[in-house]
C-alpha cells in the first residue's frame, strides 16, 4: 500500500493547469477534497502573488500560496503578503549591473513586495490585473523596494545562451531559475528556491519531508520534487526533469495531479 501523504504540494503552470491555462473540475474538486481527507495542500508556483487572484478556488482552505519560486508567501483571499524573502539592495543592483555589462542588450523587471516593476524598455508580454499597480522606470530605480525575483531578457539570445551566461555572472549571489516562460531568465535571492519555502511551511506545520508529495514540470521544481518523499513530474514534462523525478503520473491535459491524487480521495464522485 502507498504511503499516504500529510500534505501535497503542485506547480501550477504545466502541471495543475492544463496547456491553455485552466484547471478541470475534475483537479480542482480532487485538490479541494485532500484536506477533508486529512491532507494539506499548498501551491507553490512561479507565479507572482497576483496572478494567483483568478484562482482563490483552487488555492486551498489555508489559503495560502507560495509564489515567486519561493519569494513571497501571499494569503491570497485576503491579498495579504505573509512574509518575503527578498535580494539585498546592493546584491540585486550589482547583478543587474554586471549583466547589463556582460549582455548590453539585456532588459529587466522585477516582482518586489508591492507588485511589479518593469524597465522602461522591458516589453510585458504578461497580462496584469493589477496594472495600475506597475512601476515602469529607469532600471537604477529597480532597488527602491525590496526585489523577490529578478527578471531578464535579452532579445535575440537563445534561452539556453541566455541562461548559461546569467548563471555565470551571478554566481553565487542569486539562484537562477526556470520556469519554462520563453527567453525569460529568473534569480531569486540566494537559499530561495521552492524547496525550502515548501520545507519551511512543512516544518511550521509539523511536517517533514517523507510525509510530503510534490508535482512539477520544469527545472525550478527540480529542488521540490528532490526535497519531498515523493516528487512527480508530469508526462509533459521538461526532460531534465523526467530523468531526475523519481516518479511520474499523466501529462497536464490529463488532469496528471489527479488521476494521481485521486485514490487518496474517499466519497468523490466525478463524472470524466
Amino acid at each position: 500500500m502507498t504511503h499516504r501523504p500529510r500534505l501535497v504540494a503542485t506547480d501550477l503552470d504545466g502541471t495543475l493547469l492544463r496547456s491553455d491555462g485552466t484547471v478541470s473540475a475534475r483537479s480542482v474538486a480532487v485538490w479541494n477534497a485532500l484536506p477533508d481527507n486529512g491532507i494539506e495542500t499548498v501551491i507553490v508556483t512561479a507565479r507572482p502573488p497576483r496572478w494567483l487572484h483568478d484562482l482563490e478556488h483552487v488555492v486551498g482552505p489555508r489559503g495560502v500560496a507560495l509564489c515567486g519560486n519561493g519569494a513571497f508567501v501571499y494569503e491570497v483571499a485576503t491579498r495579504r503578503m505573509v512574509a518575503t524573502h527578498c535580494f539585498d539592495a546592493t546584491v540585486v543592483t550589482g547583478i543587474v549591473a554586471d549583466l547589463r555589462a556582460a549582455l548590453p542588450g539585456i532588459v529587466f523587471a522585477a516582482e518586489r513586495t508591492s507588485g511589479p516593476f518593469l524597465e522602461t524598455r522591458y516589453p510585458d508580454p504578461h497580462r496584469d490585473a493589477d496594472a495600475e499597480r506597475v512601476v515602469v522606470a529607469a532600471v537604477d530605480r529597480i532597488a527602491e523596494e525590496p526585489v523577490g525575483k529578478l527578471l531578464a531578457l535579452a532579445p535575440g539570445i537563445p534561452t539556453e545562451e541566455l541562461l548559461a551566461a546569467v548563471e555565470e555572472v551571478v554566481g553565487e549571489r542569486g539562484h537562477l531559475a526556470y520556469s519554462g516562460a520563453f527567453g525569460l531568465a529568473e534569480v531569486n535571492p540566494v537559499g530561495v528556491t521552492k524547496a525550502t519555502a515548501l520545507a519551511t511551511w512543512c516544518a511550521d506545520l509539523g511536517i517533514g519531508a517523507s510525509d510530503a508529495w510534490a508535482f512539477g514540470d520544469m527545472p525550478n521544481d527540480l529542488p521540490m520534487l528532490q526535497w519531498a518523499g515523493r516528487g512527480y513530474a508530469v508526462a509533459n514534462a521538461h526532460p531534465d526533469v523526467l530523468a531526475v523525478a523519481g516518479h511520474r503520473c499523466p501529462s497536464n491535459d490529463e488532469d496528471g495531479v489527479a488521476v494521481t491524487l485521486e485514490p487518496l480521495v474517499k466519497g468523490l464522485s466525478l463524472n470524466h
